[in-house]
């Protein structure tokens, strides 16, 4: 159906009678016992996330601090960077190697 069919159709539905609350019946505006209950299960799932988080942060250092945070990594960690670092330092080594100098080339 092409937007032309379908505005066509809408345009030539019938007006609603003048008594017709427009959709809204007598079950309007009610829920059931399922919408309470799902209410009351996301609140609870709220109320449990936010004492799992709270947790979480008063775990964390008010002030992250560099130095201690390098002290207390773990051996790995610090392992790792150094590994990082010297193949940093290889790579700009060979880039430098493979580099003509100006000065040879006149």
């Amino acid at each position: 159906m092409s937007a032309l069919e379908t505005a066509v159709h809408l345009l030539a539905q019938a007006p609603p009678p003048p008594g017709d609350p427009g959709g809204q019946g007598e079950d309007f505006g009610k829920s059931s016992p399922v919408g309470l209950v799902l209410l009351i299960l996301f609140g609870v799932a709220v109320v449990f996330l936010i004492r799992s988080m709270t947790k979480h942060l008063r775990k964390l250092p008010v002030v992250f601090d560099e130095e201690k945070a390098a002290a207390a990594a773990p051996a790995r960690v610090k392992r790792a960077e150094a590994a990082r670092e010297s193949e940093s330092a290889e790579a700009e080594a060979d880039a430098a190697e493979s580099k003509p100098d100006k000065s040879e080339s006149s």
